[in-house]
């Protein structure tokens, strides 16, 4: 789960991480307001988006007047950075920047542990750093049982940091970054930059935080936060009926039973040169009900140019399926080409009942894929 960079920004200043002031507006009126209030000659006026590039995208503007800050505002809202719709931004106190540095906190799964990113590069997309110039980030692995003592901490910002002033400054902002992300069950706390203005202060002047999923049932203040995409939407959805899914973004809707045959059906797509548009297990329900329902789940996808349905037949039985698949299309009007590899319990009777329809039905696993990434191509 994500959130807001002014969510986060709440976030740090809740944990003694110094940040600059800001105010949200949803529309241009308000931005004026804000800007009188932050008393302030010069603001930046920053979407808010759960995505990144925004700078890239012209998504964050300064302005020196309040006129210039509702100019910059209306060009703003409304606009479309990454397929996200820009429907607030936060009117910030600009900053005498005079050095830009990168911190941060991920969970690395290779060591098990929690990961200190640093690097003296801020302000850029540390994928980029690290592909360029990896001798420039710094990483340290946090034992859990330990945290981040001040010894540890004052050797992080000693590697950031060659003022003794600036170092100062900077434990505590290490250890506090790290005390929330571990309080509030976060996959990632992000400080990119980290400044130190002309007037010798440390400021965090963007944030980003994510957060598992799987431990929102424990932090209803970050669960009320939740801004979920159609995508999200879909995935929810499709939980609450018991599917695991996940949206892709290619041409081929892939219905599979078991995640582990989902996953070889993905890559067995790659290899033959098609995209899967999803991952879908719908598990071992042998119920058709839940076949409709999948179905119903895959045509929702207008990217989608193929379904590729492909089971393994063991608790599920392939006549069920079939029969589901059947079913769902007398429902569901639509000329998009379904190919279907039934293989295992009650195959025979699952193809019998396939023979007469417009199907491309498939005898192995390599048939039934080369056929829908070939339909795939065709569309």
């Amino acid at each position: 789960m994500n959130i807001h960079e002014y969510q986060a920004k709440d976030f740090f200043s809740r944990y003694g991480i110094p940040t600059a002031e800001g105010i949200i507006c949803r529309n241009p009126k308000s931005c004026s307001e804000a800007y009188c209030d932050l008393h302030s000659s010069k603001v930046v006026v920053k979407a808010q988006v759960l995505t990144g590039g925004r700078g890239k995208a012209g998504g964050i503007k300064l302005a020196n007047s309040v006129s210039q800050t509702v100019e910059h505002a209306s060009s703003i809202l409304g606009m479309e950075i990454k397929g996200h719709t820009v429907d607030r931004v936060m009117i910030t106190q600009a900053v005498n920047i005079e050095s830009e540095y990168y911190v941060s906190f991920v969970i690395d799964r290779s060591s098990k542990s929690t990961i200190l990113i640093m690097s003296r590069e801020g302000g850029v997309e540390i994928e980029e750093v690290a592909a360029k110039t990896p001798e420039k980030i710094f990483k340290i692995a946090i034992d859990p049982f330990t945290g981040i003592p001040n010894f540890l901490a004052a050797r992080a910002a000693r590697m950031l940091f060659d003022r003794n002033e600036i170092v100062k400054q900077a434990i505590p902002i290490i250890q506090n970054l790290y005390r929330l992300f571990i309080d509030k069950d976060a996959s990632l706390a992000e400080i990119n930059p980290l400044v130190i203005t002309k007037e010798g202060k440390l400021l965090a002047i963007d944030a980003k935080m994510n957060f598992d999923d799987n431990a929102l049932y424990r932090q209803n203040e970050v669960e009320v936060l939740f801004e979920p995409t159609m995508e999200e939407k879909k995935e929810q959805e499709a939980k609450a009926k018991g599917f695991s899914f996940v949206h892709l973004g290619g041409k081929i809707g892939c219905m599979v039973n078991g995640a582990g045959l989902a996953m070889a059906t993905m890559d067995m797509i790659k290899l033959y040169g098609g995209e899967p548009a999803n991952f879908l297990d719908i598990g071992g329900s042998s119920n058709p009900n839940k076949v409709i329902e999948a179905m119903k789940l895959l045509l929702s996808d207008k990217e989608v140019k193929v379904v590729l349905i492909n089971i393994f037949g063991g608790i599920t039985r392939c006549d069920d399926v079939a029969k589901g698949i059947k079913e769902a299309f007398k429902q569901i009007n639509t000329n998009i080409p379904v190919v279907i590899r039934l293989t295992g319990t009650n195959e025979k009777e699952g193809r019998d009942l396939l023979k007469e329809t417009s199907f491309h039905n498939a005898n192995t696993m390599g048939d039934a894929i080369r056929k829908a990434v070939e339909l795939s191509l065709n569309k």
